[in-house]
């Protein structure tokens, strides 16, 4: 009941009711365009090419992020990932470049900038991948008869061209949700595409328990274990150190009260400051194996056949360590501790026992040191659970949303949304969404 009446106050807001919609029908709209098909191939020819992308390895990982339009040959296919690889070169590019770093400090505007070029930098990731993957169809599963034309040029030019479109449509798409909806529309079109692969996966592993060892309880026992590693992502996302801030109260002559008389608030350091970065970048690099393997000698096709099993022991083991590695890299260029120490500073805050300045900037970078390790550690727990759960017989598209970077975007974008919702309601004095309480009248 309670649910029900929450629903029924989400309803009446309208502002919000407005954006709900809006991001379902740009949704529904992403998930049409992942249906349709390149214009020169047939569709009812793909059987094979889509079972390529069906046994766990590499290949389930990318479909599933384009929520199956990499398998289906579609108009998407290359999804919203190149939109991202262009945010991780620019977000690492302020970091050396002068000129970022410079538009980073300008604001709104500077913002804009960055964007653009964000954009301008997705165009061209696109025209790399896409002949790329026009030239791959027939080595992986699309027979010559499912090409409609047999002018090879052409379908490399119409290709590019459908699917540059198709990437830039899908991030047009985002942005839209962005500013019109409600949540982040860049995530929820992933979050939205590794969803719709999913009863598929579920669909699987229900048949094979059925008709194989196990049954029902089996699938139980899964489906707990499942909801119990949704419950251990949340911990990781929602967990933060709290360190206790002292404001000083401004007088009217504009000097400072004593600091008993000012507040004390907390500046939370969230256990992983990275999000799934260290795993992104961590997959990124365990391609690198499967590119060695392509030269000719023995040593690198021994190195490409250890590391090409997604769920082996070598795989998981660097890939773990690699998350642990990125963690730290990534939390060191992204938690500006010298800028939070300088606020405070400015602000008329410090932390009790600690000088203001570089003493609090060298604290913050200790204490971030601190929580990272446990904070990496769990991480790359989570990212090499489904090697776990393949153990148990577990089929291995569906192993895949025990953990890694699926379950965490899942989670992610779903507590961000979840929270932007809870504040519309609490603004318009409802009970919120995400923590319940007593009934408030709305105000007129």
């Amino acid at each position: 009941m309670k649910v029900i009446e929450t629903l029924k106050n989400i309803w009446k807001i309208e502002e919000l009711k407005d954006r709900i919609i809006m991001t379902l029908s740009l949704l529904l709209v992403y998930r049409f365009g992942a249906q349709v098909v390149l214009p020169f191939i047939d569709s009812t020819q793909l059987a094979g090419f889509a079972a390529n992308f069906e046994g766990g390895g590499i290949g389930t990982i990318l479909n599933a992020f384009t929520g199956g339009a990499f398998a289906n040959a579609s108009v998407f296919a290359l999804g919203i990932m190149p939109y991202i690889s262009a945010s991780i070169v620019v977000q690492l590019m302020g970091i050396a470049v002068p000129y970022l770093q410079k538009l980073q400090k300008e604001g709104e505007s500077g913002r804009r900038k960055i964007n653009q070029i964000t954009r301008w930098l997705t165009i061209g990731i696109c025209l790399v991948q896409a002949p790329s993957y026009l030239l791959s169809l027939g080595s992986l599963g699309v027979p010559p008869e499912a090409y409609l034309i047999d002018n090879q040029t052409l379908i490399l030019v119409v290709g590019t061209i459908i699917l540059v479109t198709g990437c830039v449509f899908a991030m047009w798409l985002g942005e839209k949700i962005t500013d019109k909806g409600i949540g982040n529309g860049i995530s929820l079109l992933i979050m939205v595409g590794i969803i719709a692969t999913l009863p598929q996966a579920f669909a699987q592993e229900l048949v094979s328990r059925w008709n194989g060892t196990g049954g029902l309880f089996v699938i139980i026992i899964e489906v707990v274990i499942w909801l119990l590693v949704i419950m251990a992502c949340i911990m990781l996302v929602m967990a933060v150190r709290k360190i206790p801030v002292q404001y000083a109260r401004r007088t009217a002559s504009g000097g400072y009260e004593k600091n008993v008389f000012g507040s004390r608030q907390f500046l939370p350091l969230k256990l992983n400051a990275s999000g799934v970065m260290p795993i992104i970048f961590a997959q990124a690099l365990m391609f690198v194996p499967q590119a060695i393997g392509t030269l000719d000698s023995d040593w690198a096709v021994s190195i490409a056949t250890a590391f090409s099993d997604i769920f082996g022991f070598w795989y998981n083991l660097v890939f773990a360590l690699l998350i642990i590695v990125f963690t730290y890299f990534y939390t060191a260029i992204t938690v500006p501790t010298n800028k939070m120490a300088d606020d405070l500073k400015r602000n008329g805050g410090f932390i009790p026992g600690i000088r203001p300045g570089t003493e609090t900037s060298e604290y913050l970078d200790r204490v971030m040191s601190q929580i990272t390790l446990p904070g990496s550690i769990f991480l790359a727990l989570i990212a090499i659970v489904p090697a776990f759960v393949s153990l148990m017989g577990v089929t291995q598209s569906w192993a895949l949303f025990y953990g890694g970077t699926s379950m965490l975007i899942m989670v992610g974008v779903a507590i961000d949304t979840m929270q932007q919702i809870n504040s519309y309601l609490l603004n318009r004095h409802y009970d919120g969404l995400i923590k319940t309480g007593k009934n408030r009248k709305a105000v007129a």
